[in-house]
């Protein structure tokens, strides 16, 4: 049996040419298709972009400084939900467990299923950002005329003040824009 190597080379030009560039297409099709999901990842790993870390459980230290939270709510165009955060700010110490509501209402007269994407700034602060319960991590469906409070339950890490990028950070705005999805089945 020939080796691949082999029978590359007993290939005329035209067809080395079509080999060559349906490798590049197929290559350039992955890496595109797995470059979503690794980036994700990468964003969650690193807090990149403002992605905030998650946890299970609170910080063990909370220092005496503290850090006021902003919350901001916004919606994808086109979807019909209202979308609100019940405070716009919270002072709380680093290292301390906040918890913080949003409020969305379906005024239409159908179900709509939703899909929460986050931010965190300034970026230097999303890795230090920690999420320990949030009502993004799963879809929220609102039945018509139906209004709920969506907690999200954070804080801050001490670490952010050993990072020379993130050691001045006194204020943190956290993002949240609605996206409408397919209801589930």
């Amino acid at each position: 049996m020939k080796s691949l190597r082999a029978k590359f080379a007993a290939l005329s030009p035209t067809q080395k040419t079509v080999v060559q560039l349906s490798s590049v297409v197929l290559t350039m099709g992955a890496l595109a298709w797995a470059s979503v999901p690794f980036y994700t990842w990468f964003c969650r790993v690193t807090g990149f972009g403002g992605t905030p870390s998650v946890s299970t459980d609170g910080s063990d230290i909370i220092l005496d400084e503290t850090v006021t939270v902003r919350f901001l709510a916004s919606k994808d165009a086109g979807m019909p939900w209202e979308f609100k955060p019940v405070e716009n700010k919270m002072d709380l110490r680093i290292g301390e467990t906040g918890l913080a509501f949003y409020e969305a209402y379906n005024p239409t007269d159908r179900p709509i299923a939703g899909s929460a994407s986050f931010n965190v700034a300034p970026y230097e602060a999303g890795g230090y950002f920690t999420k320990i319960d949030c009502f993004c991590f799963e879809e929220q469906v609102l039945q018509p005329g139906e209004r709920v409070l969506m907690p999200v339950t954070f804080y801050v890490d001490p670490e952010i003040r050993d990072d020379i990028d993130s050691k001045h950070v006194n204020r943190i705005t956290l993002g949240y824009t609605f996206h409408e999805i397919d209801l589930p089945s």
